[in-house]
């Protein structure tokens, strides 16, 4: 019987990716055997390896040993307090190492946001049991809806959740007020929301939310946060904001000529990590970004087709930490070599 780092290296890793592919991102065996490139006998092999290897217990352990190097490459490169990814999932095999289309791309993404999750849910757990009074804020994004589900069990009553820009949709799972909620069932803490859309029809409009005292608690509390969880979207026609109607094809087509690749914490910016000119980043209704530049904000990325949204983020320089799928970790080292 093996036992745990009995494994060979290479072969590790690959038992841990087929693993995660399995496991975590609920593929059948034939469909993680297509994914890595092997047959489907050798997929119940690998995955009977990580279970009498001690890989596979309740949870999978997340740690990928040559992925390393990635993570403090890319966190001295951009100034990163710390960078965690997760195992490089769909692209180790040669014939996926050029970038797929988009279509492809965007089919891959909901492992990728599943893998962040989990990686995020073990920091989040870190970090509440440090500090029982934390106050977290939340940003939106289906990667951070992914991380409630996952956190371990705990009970937390003094920590704080609190939206940290407007709802992004009544019925969206990856609207603030559901994760904040969420988060808040998990751990016994307390949830609080900014009930405010997140983009007002109008400026003057904006003025009005922001008078009302409930906001400016929440707000105030938002501006508390001990870290803030966020994510980025890509500024094109897959974006969240854009297929909930938040933006209009006339909007949209107006930040891509002003240069916006990616928006976050309700500010567009562009390649070089600038905001760009634009009356919607005065519409939005978001902790104030030039606050965030003081404080530790860890972003979650998820996908290889936000690669270029992410270049231009990083360049803003108030992104602190990073978590981010082990593809999209890979193409963003290759980008400098």
């Amino acid at each position: 019987m093996n036992k745990p780092g009995s494994i060979r290296s290479d072969a590790h890793e690959q038992t841990i990716r087929a693993a995660w592919l399995y496991y975590v991102a609920g593929n059948t065996q034939e469909q993680t055997a297509e994914l890595l490139g092997i047959s489907r006998v050798k997929v119940n092999r690998l995955l009977a390896e990580a279970k009498e290897a001690g890989i596979v217990k309740i949870s999978i352990e997340h740690r990928f040993a040559r992925m390393a190097e990635v993570e403090e490459t890319i966190r001295s490169r951009h100034k990163l307090s710390f960078c965690r990814t997760t195992p490089p999932l769909l692209s180790s095999s040669a014939r996926r190492r050029s970038m797929p289309s988009r279509a492809r791309l965007e089919s891959e993404s909901p492992i990728a946001r599943r893998a962040v999750g989990i990686v995020a849910a073990d920091l989040l757990q870190e970090r509440l049991q440090a500090d029982e009074s934390s106050v977290v804020g939340v940003g939106f994004g289906r990667t951070i809806a992914n991380v409630p589900s996952h956190l371990g069990e705990m009970f937390k009553p003094q920590v704080k959740f609190v939206s940290a820009m407007g709802s992004l949709t009544r019925s969206s799972a990856a609207n603030p007020f559901e994760v904040v909620c969420h988060l808040a069932e998990r751990t016994g803490g307390e949830g609080h929301l900014l009930p405010v859309p997140f983009i007002a029809n109008t400026i003057a409009d904006k003025q009005i939310f922001m008078s009302q005292r409930v906001f400016k608690e929440t707000l105030a509390l938002a501006e508390q946060a001990n870290f803030y969880l966020v994510t980025l979207g890509q500024c094109d026609e897959y974006s969240l904001l854009f297929r909930h109607r938040l933006l209009s094809g006339i909007e949209l087509q107006d930040l891509n000529r002003a240069g916006a690749v990616c928006d976050c914490m309700g500010k567009f910016f562009d390649a070089n990590g600038q905001i760009v000119p634009s009356e919607l980043n005065e519409r939005t209704l978001a902790v104030d970004i030039r606050h965030l530049y003081d404080r530790e904000v860890i972003l979650l990325c998820a996908g290889r087709q936000k690669l270029k949204a992410l270049g231009g983020l990083l360049k803003a320089g108030f992104v602190k930490g990073l978590i981010i799928d082990g593809d999209t970790a890979l193409s963003l080292i290759r980008e400098y070599d």
